[in-house]
């Protein structure tokens, strides 16, 4: 495979690099990225430091950094403040300087926890994104959202924080157990649905994971460039950027009635597109046939269509939602397969009609 690089002009610019092998390279490209570093440190997991954290310790050491790892216990209850605080004293008692750099090596929950930190230690230094699970490398590494949980709800505390340089080597995949790979399937759906009806049929044409890693560079390099498109238009989520949380309001209400733990996140946000869909077709905006075309795409990789929570779950998370306004809730919805319809609805509005869904 060629390698594939994109540029994104948000922030103070950056490239992703898509290329098979390139964390053996990282020292030299995250030199050229942070030129005045002398320090990296790196943040990790218990699942991806084993399997990746030596390859590239080794790749910066050639470079004469020096590296520093912190490994969090994988999960999504790592990425809480408690953590926040130990990243920060931790870096600062290594000595972290204004020009040294932030590696985050591994999937959306260390991306966002690094990355938070790295927006936010001595009021910002470097930051390099090296994702390793599809989840990420399709969406959280790429834009510059960072959070944190909070016990109300997910991603409540957080920053905007450009990444200086996001390296993605496909092979790290074919570790990800099954569960995950599905998950990070559901985000690549995601853009089919709301930007490119083509996409979604190359995507639907592959129901299994072989077919879709036979041309997974073609995949991640079409969902970073969507993504591109729409950061570079709206780098702070008050526009355009909004689509992107498709399926993610109700998604977020599964995860918190999970306790974070019972439906990662792209299996909630897989329930959520799909009831997203038929909200519309409730609402009257969306075509009736939309909902059967998701659920169609998701069911063969073993993602969830619904999931069965606690109404109040939904009424604290629809209720919490970054896209409210005052009383109001935009709802990322559908047309149709490729064109998305953000609609903005009193929040008491939007939980009738889910009631009333429940109800049928």
């Amino acid at each position: 495979m060629d390698a594939m690089t994109l540029h994104v002009s948000a922030g103070g610019g950056y490239d992703i690099l898509i290329d098979h092998g390139v964390l053996d390279r990282a020292g030299g490209l995250i030199k050229a990225a942070l030129p005045r570093a002398k320090r990296l440190f790196v943040v990790t997991d218990t699942n991806v430091s084993p399997l990746y954290g030596p390859r590239l310790v080794a790749s910066l050491e050639i470079e004469s950094f020096e590296v520093h790892t912190y490994v969090l216990p994988a999960g999504e209850t790592s990425k809480s403040a408690s953590n926040l605080v130990a990243l920060w004293e931790w870096m600062t008692a290594h000595g972290v300087t204004r020009t040294d750099g932030v590696v985050a090596l591994g999937g959306g929950v260390v991306g966002d926890l690094a990355g938070f930190a790295a927006s936010t230690v001595l009021r910002g230094v470097g930051l390099v994104q090296i994702p390793t699970t599809l989840l990420s490398q399709v969406d959280s590494s790429v834009g510059g959202k960072t959070a944190i949980d909070l016990a109300t709800g997910k991603n409540l505390a957080g920053t905007f924080t450009q990444p200086r340089l996001v390296l993605m080597d496909p092979e790290t995949l074919r570790t990800l157990p099954d569960r995950e790979f599905a998950a990070g399937m559901a985000e690549v759906v995601k853009y089919g649905c709301i930007w490119d009806a083509a996409f979604f049929a190359f995507l639907k044409a592959r129901p299994s994971r072989e077919a879709l890693m036979a041309d997974i560079a073609h995949i991640l390099h079409t969902c970073c460039e969507i993504k591109r498109q729409v950061v570079e238009t709206d780098e702070h989520d008050t526009g355009l950027r909004m689509i992107l949380n498709f399926g993610h309001t109700l998604g977020h209400a599964y995860e918190l009635a999970g306790g974070y733990t019972r439906w990662i996140h792209g299996e909630a946000v897989a329930a959520g597109m799909v009831t997203a869909a038929k909200l519309g077709v409730a609402q009257g905006v969306t075509d009736p046939d939309v909902p059967g075309q998701i659920e169609a795409i998701l069911s063969p990789l073993g993602l969830p269509t619904a999931i069965d929570c606690d109404f109040s779950d939904l009424e604290k998370a629809v209720g919490i939602d970054k896209k409210s306004a005052g009383d109001d809730v935009t709802l990322i919805l559908l047309e149709k397969i490729g064109a998305v319809l953000p609609l903005k609805l009193p929040k008491a509005q939007v939980l009738d009609v889910l009631a009333e869904m429940r109800g049928r």
